[in-house]
């Protein structure tokens, strides 16, 4: 299946996403091993393997399903500033997701200025206009509460606890708008 991601790039008045690809790898190190990135995701700084192994998923996500995790990048400079997506990861939790997931990670250095909203806004009307998907949810520590004032105010609401890899996470859902 050839899927050309070219056709899926977001502009917003601020941001180009851009499906992720072998050259987002550098950035991906180190957005990865920023201790307010990991902190609430993985917990540890991320071996530049994993950070490998998550690319290639990433890309091979755009293969499958001709959608997945964007590389947000500001229009200005093209500067990497973070990721953000739609995608099924088959995570390994009870009860299993029955929706596509959105997930976000941006680097600190672009925090409280709104661009993780820009980009989830439309990250959120793609997957409502172009994917037609009924509902999507997001899997959040309790204790990131900046993504989870985010994610609320993007219409998300809190559905139930759970365990992932031992962390008590918060699952959200998000019907279609």
């Amino acid at each position: 299946m050839t899927t050309h991601t070219a056709t899926m790039i977001i502009e917003t008045d601020r941001l180009i996403l851009k499906p992720l690809a072998v050259t987002d790898y550098e950035a991906q190190c180190a957005l990865w091993n920023q201790e307010p990135v990991f902190r609430h995701i993985t917990g540890k700084p991320m071996a530049h393997d994993e950070v490998w192994l998550r690319l290639l998923r990433d890309i091979g996500h755009w293969q499958v399903f001709g959608h997945g995790n964007w590389s947000v990048k500001l229009k200005t400079t093209e500067q990497h500033i973070g990721v953000i997506g739609l995608f099924d990861y088959r995570r390994d939790i009870t009860p299993a997701f029955d929706a596509f997931e959105a997930g976000w990670v941006f680097d600190p250095a672009f925090h409280g200025q709104g661009l993780a909203s820009e980009a989830l806004h439309a990250t959120l009307v793609f997957g409502d206009e172009k994917l037609k998907l009924p509902k999507t949810l997001c899997m959040i520590s309790p204790e990131n509460e900046a993504s989870l004032r985010l994610a609320e105010r993007h219409g998300y609401v809190r559905v139930r606890h759970g365990l992932f890899h031992d962390h008590p996470v918060l699952i959200l859902e998000r019907p279609h708008a």
